[in-house]
């Protein structure tokens, strides 16, 4: 089935702003449950199936680290942002109030 252009345009523009979300809430350490729920409260909602991937990958790069631990009698895999993370958070989020300030501008003289 194809996707209309909107929707493949509007996945790509979300998946680059998860990327932020996720390093921003990993400021705190959090397992997979409290960091799907503390992205929704903020009304970033995200399937497991597109966090947990995205997790390993950031682990993969070196931005976060893990451990498991033992919790309410269940293993939980906790999350954070690594040393390396912290700077690379501190980057995006540069170059993205950058690009938001650019857009404001561009935008501003829009009607929709």
């Amino acid at each position: 089935m194809n996707e209309s252009p909107f929707e493949n345009l509007r996945l790509e523009l979300r998946r680059g702003c998860l990327v932020l979300a996720v390093l921003a809430q990993l400021r705190a350490e959090h397992y997979g449950y409290t960091l799907r729920k503390a992205l929704a409260d903020e009304g970033l909602e995200m399937d497991e199936s597109t966090l947990y991937p995205l997790l390993r990958r950031l682990e993969t790069q070196g931005l976060l680290t893990s451990e498991w631990r033992e919790e309410d009698k269940r293993n939980k895999r906790f999350y954070r942002l690594s040393r390396e993370g912290k700077v690379v958070f501190k980057q995006l989020l540069e170059e993205w109030r950058g690009i938001g300030e650019s857009l404001d501008r561009i935008l501003r003289e829009v009607k929709v």
